[in-house]
This record gives structure tokens, C-alpha cells and sequence, in this order.
């Protein structure tokens, strides 16, 4: 049936043997690693809702926002049914490289908002019919690759007019899934979607009970000589208790912003852009690698998994660096070297041109200068004709500053 959209189908797709049915929330017949995906048994045009189980998940879940505020049940099951795809059974493809089983299981059983013990499946739950819902799996020990293969023959087979009806083309995943593995993420507009995870507390600090030879008792040793921290206990240079010194360690520490200048900011704008550019042809290198055989054995299609990963890393590293950029100008241009300055030096009787950035703009090969680095920071407040010496490795090097821009 070339039209067959079904969960085997998909599995059947990909190169899997499918296994099932089970319903939803009955045991799962496989205790190894695979893929899994939960489908409808047929197609439905439009989303079914259960306004009273969305009721619920609002009430259990207080800092749940749509678009910045607290959302009515109705509000969120329209924003819901703008992600509905209408000729597609599958709802939800997931992985488990431990027990498929209990990871299926785990999902059924979680209350929609908790985050454990599998808080993925939450947009199930909300279904007015879950009992409609059935689960079809295949045991595989390439189970991410598989999913990853598995998202992509869902969203090929998704029409065109469906695609551009969603809010976000770019993210065509099955209704219940909010991202794939490759990074790909469903922006909906709801953030807060699970509680906050909740952290163990800290285990009250452990007591001893140290015997000291009497020359070193009552602080007779002196701690600060033998280059250590004062241990907790009585007598000079001594912490009165053990929670006073654990309280010693290093506290956390603030994300600090991260300073550029104009030239900066545009240049790592301009580098994300062109690596989110760069996603389409590594998604379709992927593709294309998955054709020439099995996954787990398949180097080339590792290699562009591999090429993928440092992709969204360093794509993910500068929109942290953005979320946090403070853009700096010269506050009199000309008048002293600052953050963004370019400056003209005099180094061993050669002219050279840098340019002082913060520390996310460093490029030494290029001629740009971190402002904490030693040379940038002794150039940092100069002016010109001002000679700096700075001390390195292999001596003294003199900079004689000609002209700041």
C-alpha cells in the first residue's frame, strides 16, 4: 500500500522487523535496546482533546506559560491542534538504549507535568481516547541512529500542505514530539511544560573526630605555614565547626556576560547564520549515508552524524554567547585604546594593526586582541605615543602605540 503510513510501515522503512501491537499502558514485549513508535489506528482529521486532563496539567504545573502568561485549558488545546497533522497515525517515536520495555512503561505511568519517571509523553496523555493509542517497537543496539532514520521517513511522508500549515515547517515531527535527536526543536510557544527537577539535598556534613599529638593541639600547627586551608575545629587560624568550613568552598558563580564590540557582534551573527544554513546539507549528507546500509556499521553515516554534532555544538555555543553579549563602543574614539579600539603599534621596528575585542572575538591570526589577554590588557586605557613593555616567556617586548581608530 504506497500510501501506508503506519507504524510498521515506518519500521518496515527504515530496515526493521516490526514487532506488536500493545496498547497503551500494557506491557511491552521487549527488554533490550530499539525504537518504538505510538500510533493511532487510523488517521483522524481533527484533534481530540480532553479539556479536563489539560485542566489538570495547568493545575499541577504553576509556572506553565503559552506566550509569557498563565493559559486557559482552551488556549492551550488550540495551540495544541495547530500541530495536528491530519493523514499521519503516528504520534509519538522515541528510542531506549536500556530496557524498551520499562521506557515505554515509564511514559505511560507518568502524570502529565511530572518529569519522571519519563515525562516525554506528555502531549499522550491529553488525548481524549489514549485507549486507541498502540505501540509498536523493534529491538535494534543502534537505537538513536534508528530513531533519527525513523523522524526522517515520518517527515518525508507528511504532505506539503500539512508541512505548510504548522506554525514551524522547519520542525516536522510526529504531534506528541517536541525535538530530535539532530537538535531540531518544535518551538510551540509553551515553556514550562514539566515541573522544575527537583534536586536530593545535600547529606549533612559528615563529623570527625581527629586525635592530635599534644605539640599540635588546639592549633599549635600552623595551618597558613603549611600552605593549607584552616581546618574546622578549636584553637587560632582554626573554623569554629564543619558547616562553617564546607562553607569555604567556592560559591556559584553568576553567568558573566560576555563583552564585544559592534564588528563583534555582527561577525558572530553572521557566523550563526551561515552555520544554520549549513543544517539542511548535513541533514541530507545524513540521509544519504543511511541508503548505503546498516547504521551501526556504517562509517560514512557515523562521519556525518559526527560532522552534525560539532555543527549544533558550536551553533549552540554562540547563541549562549549572544544570550549574554554586551555590546561596547569606544565612549571617545581616537582618544584612548578601549574594547573595539584598533590600534597601531610598533613592535621591534614593525607596524602592526590590531583591533582589542572581548574574549569571544579573539582571533590572533586575524589581528584581534582579547582585552584580557596580556597584551591586550596593557594596551587597554593607552594613548598615543604611550611605550608599554610586557613581560613574556622570552623576555621584554616593547609595543609603542602610533594611532588608535
Amino acid at each position: 500500500m504506497p500510501d501506508d503510513r503506519s507504524a510498521a510501515a515506518l519500521l518496515r522503512a527504515v530496515g526493521l522487523l516490526p514487532d506488536g501491537p500493545a496498547l497503551w499502558g500494557r506491557p511491552v514485549r521487549h527488554n533490550g535496546p530499539g525504537v518504538f513508535l505510538v500510533e493511532l489506528k487510523a488517521p483522524v482529521p481533527t484533534l481530540s482533546v480532553d479539556l479536563a486532563a489539560v485542566g489538570r496539567w495547568i493545575e499541577h504545573v504553576p509556572e506553565l506559560r503559552l506566550d509569557g502568561r498563565r493559559p486557559s485549558g482552551r488556549e492551550l488545546q488550540t495551540r495544541l491542534a495547530r500541530f495536528w497533522l491530519p493523514s499521519q497515525q503516528v504520534l509519538f517515536i522515541g528510542a531506549s538504549g536500556g530496557s524498551l520495555a520499562g521506557r515505554v512503561n515509564a511514559m505511560a505511568k507518568t502524570v502529565p507535568g511530572d518529569r519522571k519517571p519519563a515525562g516525554s509523553g506528555l502531549w499522550l496523555h491529553l488525548l481524549r481516547t489514549p485507549a486507541d493509542l498502540r505501540v509498536w517497537w523493534a529491538g535494534t543496539d543502534a537505537a538513536e541512529e534508528y530513531e533519527d532514520a525513523l523522524l526522517d521517513a515520518f517527515a518525508a511522508g507528511v504532505p506539503e500542505a500539512e508541512r505548510a500549515a504548522l506554525p514551524d515547517s522547519a520542525a516536522v515531527l510526529p504531534w506528541a514530539v517536541w525535538r530530535s535527536p539532530s537538535g531540531a526543536r518544535r518551538e510551540t510557544g509553551v515553556t514550562n511544560m514539566l515541573l522544575p527537577e527537583v534536586k536530593a539535598p545535600e547529606p549533612p556534613p559528615v563529623t570527625r573526630i581527629v586525635t592530635l599529638p599534644t605539640a599540635e593541639a588546639d592549633g599549635a600547627r600552623d595551618e597558613a605555614k603549611r600552605g593549607r586551608r584552616p581546618a574546622p575545629g578549636r584553637g587560632v587560624g582554626r573554623i569554629a565547626s564543619a558547616a562553617a568550613y564546607a562553607a569555604q568552598g567556592s560559591p556559584r558563580r553568576a553567568v558573566e556576560p560576555v563583552y564585544v564590540s559592534p564588528e563583534g557582534l555582527e561577525r558572530l551573527q553572521a557566523e550563526l547564520a551561515e552555520l544554520i544554513a549549513q543544517r539542511p546539507e548535513v541533514v541530507k549528507r545524513i540521509a544519504t549515508a543511511r541508503e548505503h546500509g546498516d547504521l551501526k556499521e556504517n562509517a560514512e553515516y557515523h562521519a556525518a552524524r559526527e560532522e552534525q554534532g560539532f555543527l549544533e555544538g558550536r551553533i549552540n555555543a554562540l547563541e549562549a554567547k549572544l544570550k549574554v553579549a554586551v555590546v561596547v563602543e569606544p565612549t571617545e574614539r581616537g582618544a584612548s585604546v578601549e574594547l573595539g579600539s584598533h590600534v597601531r603599534v610598533e613592535v621591534d621596528g614593525e607596524e602592526e594593526r590590531l583591533t582589542i575585542v572581548g574574549a569571544a572575538e579573539a582571533n590572533i591570526r586575524e589581528g584581534r586582541v582579547s582585552s584580557a589577554s596580556p597584551v591586550g590588557a596593557a594596551l587597554m586605557g593607552r594613548r598615543v605615543g604611550d611605550l608599554v613593555e610586557i613581560i613574556t616567556p622570552g623576555g621584554r617586548i616593547a609595543y609603542t602605540v602610533l594611532a588608535i581608530e
